[in-house]
């Protein structure tokens, strides 16, 4: 007789513990509500931005080369040394200029004389033409000695000219030579960085002007940084000149740097294949020395913080707008409008437009409504139309907010879901 009495306590324990959760849950004694998480409707300043990912460069940078060819007699800078303007930074060895120099002085020295001989022997041509011209106004000479002369004289003229030419060109050829002599040493056009050294002492290297010579080093303002960045062309529209920005660089992923959009490009960079093609235009972002001069180091060999080549993400803050009202962005969600019915569209479920609705926590009951949005961050976005402020909207959770919630569902607000709630 125990056992049996003992199975209907274990029975009746378990049946009041059901009615307890029951009742607690809504099971028993009242409607099923949907726990969900709301807010209140307020008003913020919102920052609308654009993220894009690139590399940091300098904001000018020179690669030189040498004019001439030749061996590297003297390398006179190191990479990452910063150099001034007009500084010596190599020298290629200059025999074979020297001795074209010493070529064209001795050429020019020959054309001068020339020209000299040449400038007596129109003179002595020229005193003789106005005597044989004398004697034939007076009859005394023939037609022929008198033509003879006048021939001489026009060839002596000819001759100064030709020989004048002659010097003019000696010195051309002079100056090219002593050019390319001044050209065997290499200067500093800018005051900057060595950031890359791609020679070393004792190496040949071919000028430019054959073929694209030899890149010797880049010369950089380490000062001045940007970062070349590639926007999608669905962005691009919204970027404009002198937008600010705000810039993490993967090397210094605590601190975020301030930028400032210099350059957009205007043609497109299509990469990939046709099927898979992606369309990036490239935009220019100046890095403000500002907001990094309290990490340039003087004591430092590379003092500047910024090397050429790092890796950056940029946030591009398009538009800014204060004392707007914002839900979170997943209150809003896509349902289809059902306001709007046309015969046309019964055998066309698919062809119901789409509107953007949220749902207002209003005495236990969410209530559904059509809005239009703004602007958005990362969490809120504007509400230019359909709600209050003050009211409560439905913020969580994404499943109910999307699929479960109709107009009129019975909620309770509760502070947090549990988590073994299922959707």
């Amino acid at each position: 007789m125990k056992k049996p009495v003992l199975l209907a306590l274990i029975a009746l324990v378990v049946i009041i513990t059901l009615l307890i959760i029951g009742k607690k849950q809504g099971w028993i004694g009242q409607e099923y509500r949907e726990k969900v998480l709301a807010e209140k409707i307020t008003r913020r300043t919102i920052t609308e931005s654009i993220t894009a990912n690139g590399k940091i460069k300098p904001e000018v940078e020179v690669k030189i080369s040498s004019d001439v060819s030749g061996e590297i007699l003297e390398l006179l800078v190191q990479e990452g040394e910063e150099v001034t303007k007009g500084q010596i930074l190599a020298r290629i060895q200059p025999d074979i200029y020297q001795r074209n120099l010493e070529k064209m002085q001795a050429a020019l020295k020959s054309a001068e004389a020339n020209l000299s001989q040449a400038k007596a022997q129109l003179v002595q041509k020229e005193l003789n033409y106005n005597r044989n011209k004398q004697l034939w106004d007076e009859k005394t000479i023939s037609e022929a000695e008198y033509e003879q002369a006048l021939s001489e004289y026009n060839v002596a003229k000819a001759n100064v000219e030709s020989a004048l030419a002659s010097v003019v060109n000696s010195k051309a050829g002079l100056n090219e030579a002593q050019d390319n002599l001044n050209k065997t040493t290499i200067y500093a056009p800018m005051e900057g960085t060595i950031s890359r050294l791609n020679v070393e002492k004792g190496e040949r290297v071919v000028g430019t002007a054959q073929f694209e010579g030899t890149e010797m080093m880049t010369l950089a303002n380490l000062n001045q940084m940007e970062v070349l960045v590639d926007v999608n062309e669905n962005d691009i529209i919204r970027v404009s000149l002198k937008d600010t920005c705000l810039i993490e660089v993967d090397a210094y992923l605590k601190k975020k740097f301030k930028g400032i959009v210099t350059q957009i490009a205007n043609s497109a960079k299509v990469e990939g294949t046709s099927a898979d093609q992606i369309t990036n235009f490239e935009v220019r972002v100046l890095i403000l020395p500002e907001s990094y001069e309290d990490m340039i180091d003087e004591t430092k060999h590379s003092k500047y913080p910024f090397r050429p080549g790092m890796s950056a993400t940029v946030d591009i803050q398009t538009n800014t707008k204060n004392d707007i009202l914002t839900v979170p962005i997943i209150a809003v969600t896509m349902r289809n409008d059902t306001t709007k019915t046309d015969s046309t569209d019964i055998k066309k479920p698919d062809a119901e437009s789409k509107i953007e609705v949220v749902f207002i926590a209003e005495d236990g009951v969410a209530k559904q409504r059509s809005v239009e949005t703004g602007i958005q961050d990362s969490k809120y976005i504007e509400i230019t139309e359909g709600v209050s402020e003050d009211e409560q909207v439905v913020s969580g959770p994404y499943s109910a907010i999307s699929r479960k919630l109709e107009d009129g569902d019975l909620i309770e607000i509760v502070d947090k879901l549990t988590s073994d709630k299922k959707d």
